[in-house]
């Protein structure tokens, strides 16, 4: 039989065992914590790149556009920080299962958010090449365009964050809309190019800028997609 101290020594490995347990969960809860802020922080700056993106073309304003260009650098930062997080969890942590696959998940999105962050940039540098331009082409759908891609970012990253497939489907099927704008502001100002060489030039930059738009939605739907999969394990492609 076990004696009464064999059994106490025992109770107390089972007890630290625990208690060692208990200590990994909260430190990889906190890290897990540590990694959400951050992309919630990366889509909320990416979110204001693509207004003040949208601002600077629709006003040509080449020091408005310059800032966004400038502040893309603290989108890279704060993507450096998460993925060095996510590598340092997965190292020592060794997370299994659901945590694993959710860390591996947000460090997908920080690569999409950081692309997003890029082509909001992108839509700045046409605005600056458009600065002094006297002769321009009819673009006001880039309005629409811009202010639902900026939405689509805030709305899918809170599904990811709550890990929210339905609002993760109705964010990638906002996707069409998007689509439907670009295709119209591609054919109205394609149009205006054909009839005055004048434009074609900056009929030229607002494409581009409207293009860089398009492929907001379609990094959003990307996360999307993420999501989806996280809440049910499906790869799934959204938008086919």
């Amino acid at each position: 039989m076990q004696s009464v101290d064999e059994a106490a020594g025992v109770l107390n490995a089972e007890e630290e065992a625990a208690r060692h347990a208990m200590r990994i969960r909260e430190s990889l809860d906190h890290e897990m914590r540590d990694v959400k802020d951050g992309v919630l922080r990366m889509g909320s700056y990416v979110e204001e790149q693509i207004l003040a993106a949208h601002d600077a073309i629709m006003n040509r304003d080449a020091q408005l556009a310059e800032k966004v260009i400038i502040s893309d650098g603290r989108v890279n930062e704060v993507q450096r920080a998460v993925t060095g997080i996510v590598a340092m969890t997965i190292a020592t942590q060794a997370p299994v299962a659901r945590d694993l696959r959710f860390l591996m998940a947000l460090d997908r999105v920080t690569y999409e958010l950081e692309r997003i962050g890029d082509h909001a940039g992108s839509v700045a540098k046409q605005a600056r090449k458009l600065a002094g331009v006297t002769i321009m082409v009819t673009y006001d759908e880039l309005t629409p365009m811009a202010t639902l891609a900026a939405r689509q970012v805030r709305d899918v990253v809170m599904a990811l964050v709550d890990i929210d497939e339905a609002k993760a489907r109705a964010v990638a099927a906002r996707d069409d809309e998007i689509d439907r704008l670009y295709h119209q502001v591609f054919d109205d100002v394609l149009d205006e190019m054909r009839t005055d060489p004048a434009k074609v030039d900056p009929g030229t930059r607002i494409l581009f800028a409207a293009h860089y738009l398009e492929r907001i939605g379609d990094r959003v739907t990307n996360i999307a997609e993420d999501v989806v999969f996280l809440a049910t394990g499906e790869v799934e492609d959204l938008n086919p």
